[in-house]
Order: C-alpha cells, then structure tokens, then sequence
C-alpha cells in the first residue's frame, strides 16, 4: 500500500514548476502546485497565478538534517508574494533548491529593473517537457501546459 501511495505522490506533481518574469507587463507568472500534504489520496491540482511584480519578495533559506553519519545540508531560494502595501505573505513557491540561490534573484532583479540589455546573454530557454530517457517518473507525470491566456499574457507586452 505504502509503495502505491508513494508512487502516486511522485506522478501526481507535474513534470515542473515554471516561473515567468514579463518586463513589460511588470508581473510574474507562477505555475503552481497545490495539494493536500496530509491526504495520500489528493491528486493535487495545478493552479497558474499572476503578481504584480511590486509584489514579489525573496526569502532565502538553509536546512540542516542530521544523518548517523554526518549531515545534510539544504538552501534555496523561495519567492513570497505580499499582499500590496504589507508584508503579509499571500504566497510563496520555489525559485531554486540547491543551486545558484541569490545569484539568480539578482539576474532576475537586474532584468525586472533594467532590461535584458543589463545582462550577458542567456542560453536556449528551456522546454519543461523535454526530459532525459532516464527520468522515467518525470515521463508518467503530467507536462506544463499553460491556459492559453495566461500563456499569450505572459510571453507579451500590454
């Protein structure tokens, strides 16, 4: 029973959480995951949101887990969203685990406030459903599809 549960808790998120900044609308486009952590039968369900950009603050966190033989540590970055004109958190959702932490909030403030003409030149823009033969988990969950309004407003200017 455990086996099947844990399973489905592995295909049930979707194959990635993207996050997409639009200079010139001024907002953020989050591809987020809501689900029941308590509830071993909840699906979860896929729930695209967009803020304001004035919005948007970064937390950034570390963890410690202590193992038998050593320790583990984690850090990442978390994006919280505020309620306008507060500092109280109406959202948050990951920006990076384990990876280059305040060095892309900053990329991704440097773009916001001054243009992509402030930054060097990024690489090819990633496709969240192109994954490698090995992920075979990542291949049974569900892909990235935006609703098509959210996808068109986010990839253009107003």
């Amino acid at each position: 029973m455990s086996i099947i549960i844990l399973f489905r808790a592995d295909l049930a998120p979707p194959r990635d959480l993207p996050i997409r900044f639009n200079r010139a609308r001024q907002k953020i486009y989050a591809y987020n995951f809501k689900h029941q952590w308590w509830n071993p039968f909840d699906k979860g369900k896929v729930v695209p949101v967009s803020y304001d950009w004035s919005q948007v603050r970064a937390e950034r966190w570390s963890q410690a887990s202590p193992l038998p033989n050593g320790v583990i540590f984690k850090w990442g970055v978390t994006l919280s969203i505020v309620a306008p004109g507060t500092n109280n958190v109406i959202d948050r959702f990951p920006l990076v685990t384990m990876g280059a932490d305040q060095y892309a909030w900053a990329y991704i403030c440097t773009y916001m406030q001054k243009g992509p003409s402030a930054l060097p030149l990024p690489g090819e823009p990633k496709d969240h459903n192109d994954l490698l033969w090995c992920e075979i988990a990542l291949r049974l969950a569900p892909k990235v599809t935006w609703p098509a309004g959210m996808d068109l407003e986010s990839r253009t200017a107003p």
